[in-house]
């Protein structure tokens, strides 16, 4: 997670419910707990949050802003708060989202870092995210995960829209 402002290249995979044991085994793992709540935005393409994530018995809250640039790019803003500021910031929540919670596997893999996040309303699918350095820039996946499609471009997705309304599409 990169604190400060930056640019983030992100592609976004639909994949099918992983092996959730072979995730914790992999090498150099970290298995986060993330519950993310949307704020209110002033503009289009803006999207504000906060996120309580607990990972190793440690408890850390951070802001983040977004301004989405491409399908694939925005421009982000990110810092490290603490817990009486996420409960303040809290009160700002978007009407209509609900907390977001989502478990997170992060998983070094040649050269990047892979992103699993297990949703609790899922059992048949998963979100694979693997931040890049540029837009054309590909990126190796494991052969035990199973893509459905990439939904980087597909806004019914985004973690903003998923806490609003779960996708329930059938799958493939």
């Amino acid at each position: 997670m990169a604190e400060g402002k930056h640019c983030e290249i992100e592609r976004k995979y639909l994949i099918r419910y992983p092996d959730v044991a072979l995730l914790k085994a992999q090498r150099g793992v970290e298995q986060w707990e993330i519950v993310q709540i949307y704020l209110t935005v002033s503009g289009p393409g803006e999207t504000r949050r906060i996120r309580q994530i607990v990972s190793g018995g440690e408890i850390r809250y951070f802001k983040t802003f977004k301004k989405r640039l491409s399908d694939l790019s925005c421009e982000e803003d990110e810092g490290e708060i603490d817990q009486l500021e996420f409960i303040r910031l809290s009160r700002e929540q978007q009407p209509g989202c609900r907390p977001l919670g989502k478990t997170r596997y992060r998983i070094p893999y040649k050269g990047h870092t892979l992103e699993f996040d297990i949703y609790p309303f899922w059992n048949d699918r998963a979100i694979l995210e693997i931040e890049l350095e540029k837009e054309s820039e590909g990126a190796a996946i494991p052969d035990y995960v199973h893509i459905i499609r990439d939904v980087s471009a597909d806004p019914a997705y985004k973690n903003r829209a998923l806490a609003e309304t779960v996708v329930d599409e059938p799958i493939p």
